[in-house]
């Protein structure tokens, strides 16, 4: 079982002492039946960076792939493990990933790395609380998507189960992040205000920090992307992201450059 493999473990190895392997796998749930929408962002943000990096990986769709992931704070996807080290979520993978000598930042100075590293923390936050509330407090998508998407791979009563399950845990983040017990319109606002403060950051620049690609840029990516790319019958995120045009050119250009050579990758 790859949950054998503990963080404690993966801390007591030296990672940056071998090169990138061949053979590291990539592990998400079912992308057109089961994937959720934080988790979709977060496999696809992943995907990105190890594109942007030109670091080869292969992808496997797992029913159970959340169950394979060694922990997380937010969706415990996408897993990724190369050799015998397993990390899970954007975060935990870029720090393994940039401690095994890979980098998009490598050659940014010190107070713009910083400054990277607290805008990622808060796309992450806002933007993962965001697709979590409207995936599990909505109502109208909890019912139609959420639980039809999260219970499609077990047999009845366990897709009820596991729907009370994840819905408990949901709502534990949403409560410890402060989210739960806002309105919608409260939600969005942070969306809104997070989105105009990407928008001023990006400009007219192709990425972030100018012509090449950061990992703020896949995670970014990775969000936008998913919100406006997954049917959901209360489209209010996709709605309020729609607002930034320079955010919308962003994505179409991330997809084009970057997806038309990923298709060629094993999957």
């Amino acid at each position: 079982m790859l949950s054998t493999f503990s963080s404690e473990y993966m801390k007591n190895k030296d990672i940056g002492s071998q090169p990138w392997p061949d053979a590291a796998v990539l592990y998400q749930p079912y992308e057109e039946e089961q994937i959720l929408l934080a988790e979709n962002a977060s496999c696809l943000a992943v995907r990105t960076y190890l594109i942007m990096l030109n670091l080869p990986f292969k992808v496997e769709q797992r029913a159970n792939a959340e169950f394979m992931s060694p922990g997380g704070k937010r969706t415990k996807l996408p897993v990724l493990q190369v050799e015998n080290f397993i990390n899970a979520e954007f975060e935990q993978i870029l720090h393994f990933v940039e401690q095994k000598g890979y980098s998009l930042s490598k050659n940014i100075d010190e107070n713009t790395k910083k400054d990277i590293r607290t805008y990622v923390c808060l796309v992450e936050n806002i933007f993962t609380n965001a697709e979590q509330y409207i995936s599990w407090v909505d109502t109208e998508v909890r019912k139609e998507v959420t639980f039809v998407r999260n219970g499609c791979v077990y047999p009845f009563p366990l897709n009820h189960i596991q729907n009370f399950r994840k819905l408990m845990s949901a709502r534990r983040q949403l409560g410890v992040n402060e989210y739960l017990n806002l309105s919608l319109e409260n939600v969005i606002k942070k969306v809104e205000k997070l989105c105009k403060t990407l928008s001023n950051l990006l400009g007219d620049q192709k990425y972030f920090c100018g012509a090449k690609p950061i990992e703020l840029d896949a995670l970014v990516f990775g969000h936008l992307f998913s919100i406006f790319t997954m049917t959901l019958p209360n489209d209010v995120l996709a709605v309020t992201i729609n607002k930034y045009e320079n955010l919308i050119r962003f994505c179409k250009n991330i997809n084009a450059e970057y997806f038309n050579k990923a298709r060629k990758r094993p999957t």
